[in-house]
């Protein structure tokens, strides 16, 4: 049976979905969730679990170059502990500074429009997130530290 994990690219109004499994470590972008109200998402987040049959979250920690949390990071850990909460299983937190900008890197060469790349976005940052994650041994990093 597969081992399969899902990382999370927080946002308030979009979440970018990226799903790995552990067995052959390659994380691939699934798909960018539009938040509604705490319901409907925590049926979403259920039946993504189960249809899955997910092990864990990895959530990104939007954090400062200096390696501290910002607003949103507090944010993505009430997000995480959510998560938990509705779903039971674990999270593990990890650093995602630079994720969101090597994605639209990688849409700009793509040749896409505006609104594509807008729409691709958020599940490539989580697709690029997971892949640091699992390229780190798929294990958390909780306190992201400085990267100087």
């Amino acid at each position: 049976m597969s081992q399969r994990i899902a990382g999370i690219d927080y946002g308030t109004v979009r979440v970018g979905i990226a799903i790995a499994d552990l067995s052959v470590r390659i994380a691939s972008p699934l798909e960018i969730y539009q938040r509604q109200n705490k319901e409907v998402d925590a049926r979403y987040f259920r039946r993504l679990a189960t249809d899955e049959a997910l092990l864990r979250w990895v959530v990104g920690l939007p954090v400062h170059l200096s390696g501290e949390e910002s607003p949103k990071s507090y944010e993505a850990r009430q997000f995480g502990n959510w998560l938990t909460e509705i779903t039971g299983l674990p999270v593990d937190y990890f650093d995602e500074r630079y994720s969101s900008s090597q994605a639209e890197e990688l849409l700009q060469g793509a040749n896409l429009t505006k609104k594509r790349r807008k729409a691709r976005l958020d599940a490539l940052a989580a697709q690029i997130m997971l892949a640091a994650y699992l390229e780190a041994g798929a294990k958390s990093n909780d306190d992201p530290g400085s990267i100087g």
